[in-house]
């Protein structure tokens, strides 16, 4: 499978003719399943492949477009709705976010090369991937339902579809996944953290981008005594990471990052007063996201609305948080790229990087190792607990002062 970008240039086309394929293959392929009645995801399940032809003429289940033909194909069809549903994603709502909008094609790729568009609501993130992610995808589905039945709650990756489109002799493959980073919130600062300190430095292009994705060498250096959470928060935090590493380790994958993103409440409403002076702000409310656990604060907390919430309106979702200079923060934060399967190259890799440099340093490792170095950087060295201070509101009857719990 050759990557995205050289399909197009075959095809003469731009990036609308594969963002109006899948529109229609979506519609298609919900529309569909809705005539299929609700019933248990049974083994066989996570390896059905649908696959329907769109000729641009239109043929008797599917209508005429404007692109060439193409065939679109949908993985696991009854699988993935069990993971929607799960999610609490309504079929008419994921058709509504997807396909009633043209989607909107994100500038800043990865360093995979995939292509990335939001849907104009911000609720999903619809990522190209290559043909080995896809085909892992698909091995991980039976472990990854048991896995999400157990626990909703969790910082891995939310998929919510593997489809494909055929066109030209070329697969396009992508994966429908939640959206980590709502636009509508101004992300001051963005990480990905490995908890490898091996040229783990954001690369000058990167840093001449207008919103740079740091590194952990440059987190160590931005945010020396790390970001701070309530102890709550902390230990929920961590809890789900340590179980999401245990997942990871169980099908072995390696490489995974933590991305952080943070909003500074306190420098924000800064940005606002001088903003102020010369314009005015849109002060609309961001609409809050819909999919369950959707949140990075429901991720880890999962009073998901479930009758009581914990959310308040002006958290939009981000986990609260403060820096060393005790600003107030809003994380959003995932857990990404656990597609890149712990293979034998990655094993050769680690042998001769290894010889040329100190092994544990090094990004590729055993999973087990990966995991627990992952965790303990991000529970002893990016994220703290806010120390104890005795606070002078809860004096106890004798007059002295309580400490707040750990």
């Amino acid at each position: 499978s050759t990557s995205s970008n050289s399909f197009f240039s075959a095809l003469q086309t731009t990036s609308s003719a594969l963002k109006g394929a899948i529109q229609l293959g979506i519609t298609h392929t919900v529309g569909s399943l809705s005539t299929k009645p609700e019933r248990d995801v049974l083994m066989q399940d996570f390896y059905v492949v649908e696959s329907i032809f769109f000729p641009s003429e239109g043929s008797n289940l599917t209508p005429a477009h404007h692109y060439n033909d193409f065939r679109f194909k949908t993985y696991a069809p009854v699988a993935f709705r069990y993971f929607r549903e799960l999610f609490g994603i309504r079929p008419d709502d994921y058709l509504y976010s997807l396909c009633s909008e043209p989607l909107i094609e994100l500038s800043n790729s990865g360093a995979s090369g995939s292509l990335f568009y939001v849907s104009s609501d911000d609720e999903f993130i619809i990522k190209t991937v290559q043909h080995k992610e896809a085909e892992f995808l698909q091995k991980l589905l039976p472990g990854y339902y048991m896995n999400l039945n157990q626990n909703p709650r969790t910082l891995l990756p939310k998929f919510y579809g593997l489809y494909c489109v055929q066109a030209g002799g070329k697969n396009i493959r992508i994966v429908v996944m939640n959206n980590l980073l709502p636009r509508s919130v101004k992300m001051h600062l963005k990480y990905d953290l490995k908890g490898s300190t091996y040229k783990r430095r954001a690369s000058q292009k990167e840093r001449e981008k207008v919103f740079p994705t740091y590194k952990d060498l440059d987190f160590m250096q931005d945010i020396p005594d790390g970001l701070f959470l309530d102890s709550d928060m902390y230990n929920a935090l961590c809890k789900t990471l340590q179980r999401d590493c245990l997942v990871l380790q169980s099908f072995k994958i390696m490489d995974y990052s933590l991305l952080v993103a943070i909003h500074n409440i306190d420098l924000a409403q800064r940005e606002h007063a001088m903003a102020d002076g010369t314009s005015q702000t849109d002060t609309r409310r961001p609409a809050a996201q819909k999919a369950l656990y959707s949140t990075a604060m429901e991720s880890i907390q999962g009073e998901a609305r479930r009758g009581g919430t914990i959310e308040t309106d002006d958290q939009m979702g981000g986990i609260p948080a403060r820096n060393a200079k005790g600003e107030r923060l809003l994380l959003y934060i995932g857990i990404i790229d656990v597609l890149q399967s712990y293979r034998f190259v990655k094993k050769l890799e680690h042998s001769w990087k290894a010889l040329v440099h100190d092994g544990d340093t090094v990004s590729v490792h055993r999973p087990s190792f990966y995991a627990e170095r992952f965790q303990r950087f991000m529970c002893n060295t990016a994220f703290k607990k806010i120390p104890l201070k005795p606070s002078p509101s809860k004096k106890s009857r004798s007059g002295t002062t309580v400490p707040r719990r750990s």
